[in-house]
């Protein structure tokens, strides 16, 4: 049985992303790894950096995952859920190594709406070590 990692971020395009690969899960017969990548706000400085906890960043990450999945609902595909520190893009990127296929949403939740492409699916089209489907949701006036 192989995998497909999925990024999940909490946005619409990451919860897309995730529909479309518990589906073609089921087509191949494979498990779903959704991994939810937190981290420390990066305008954190080195002192107020050591005092803060990482939980509150954590139940956000796994509150994001939790609605995903609740929006997806894998039925009869096997779906394993992960929650992870560091940087999006390197952890996906990681986890790329023991996948046959990595999905991700065309734009997450940065703050650049207008591009076409995020800096994680950039990143991982150009670095991954499997093949890497950015999914672009369909505008809801031509469906």
């Amino acid at each position: 049985m192989g995998q497909i990692v999925v990024g999940v971020d909490g946005s619409e395009h990451s919860t897309a992303a995730l529909r479309w690969a518990v589906e073609e899960a089921r087509l191949r017969d494979s498990e779903v790894v959704a991994l939810c990548v937190w981290e420390f706000p990066h305008a954190l400085n080195p002192v107020t950096m050591f005092t803060i906890e990482a939980e509150p960043f954590e139940a956000d990450a796994k509150a994001a995952l939790d609605r995903a999945l609740a929006a997806v609902a894998p039925g009869s595909a096997k779906v394993t859920s992960r929650i992870v520190e560091g940087s999006a893009a390197l952890r996906l990127l990681e986890a790329s190594a023991g996948a046959e296929l990595v999905v991700v949403g065309s734009r997450g939740r940065g703050g650049f709406g207008g591009l076409l492409l995020g800096s994680v699916s950039q990143h991982l089209a150009a670095h991954a070590r499997c093949p890497v489907l950015v999914h672009h949701e369909r505008p809801a006036e031509s469906c």
